[in-house]
Formats: structure tokens, sequence, C-alpha cells
């Protein structure tokens, strides 16, 4: 029997949230136009974007417009609402090299707040 030499597989994006948002962030700088002053407002901006998909897929998936009935699935809206978190994490990330600390430390505050831990 043959030792498996072959390199091991990647890393699910899970495994290190923040290193798959610096590295998405990396992607994005390297394959975009240079966006100047307007990169930040922009990555923000997308969110609007991706939160009017979310919309669109739970209208799909209730059949609430009447002219296009059931287009989508409740997995659909989940894999929706999964791009409205990466797009926040890589638009902070965008906005301050120190993403993961605000973000924790912001999450611990909401924490505390609402369940008085």
């Amino acid at each position: 029997m043959t030792e498996d030499l072959s390199p091991p597989p990647p890393r699910a994006a899970g495994a290190d949230l923040w290193e798959a948002v610096d590295g998405l962030c990396g992607w994005l700088d390297a394959h975009r136009p240079d966006d100047g002053p307007d990169r930040v407002p922009l990555r923000i901006l997308k969110l609007s974007e991706e939160v009017g998909e979310v919309a669109q897929a739970v209208i799909g998936a209730t059949g609430r417009n009447p002219r296009k009935g059931i287009t989508h699935t409740w997995e659909d809206v989940q894999s929706e609402l999964c791009d409205v978190a990466v797009t926040a994490l890589v638009a902070l990330r965008t906005l301050t090299p120190d993403a993961r600390e605000v973000f924790t430390r912001h999450l611990d505050g909401v924490t505390r707040r609402s369940l008085g831990t």
C-alpha cells in the first residue's frame, strides 16, 4: 500500500472565519477595478443588494408574487442570508483591519445586553 502524498484538501471557510474573510477581501482587491475612495462605501452598499436578494427569495419561497408563484425554496433563503453575513463581514474588514476585534467586542456587548450575561 502506498502512502497518499497528495496535498490535503482546502480547509472549509468555517474552520477560520476571519482567515476566509481576509482571503475574500484580498481576492476582491485583486479582481475589482480600482474604486479609489469609493472602495469602502461600495462594499458597504453591496449589503443592500444582498438584502434585496433575501427579500426576493422570501417572496419566491412563499409565492407572494401572484404573477410568478413559488420561485424559490427556503434553502435559497438560507443561502441568501449567508451571502448577507459574508458581505457584511467583508465590508467590515474593508473598513478596518481590526474587523475580528471590532466584531467580537460588538457581539459581546449585544450578548451581554440581550442575555444579561
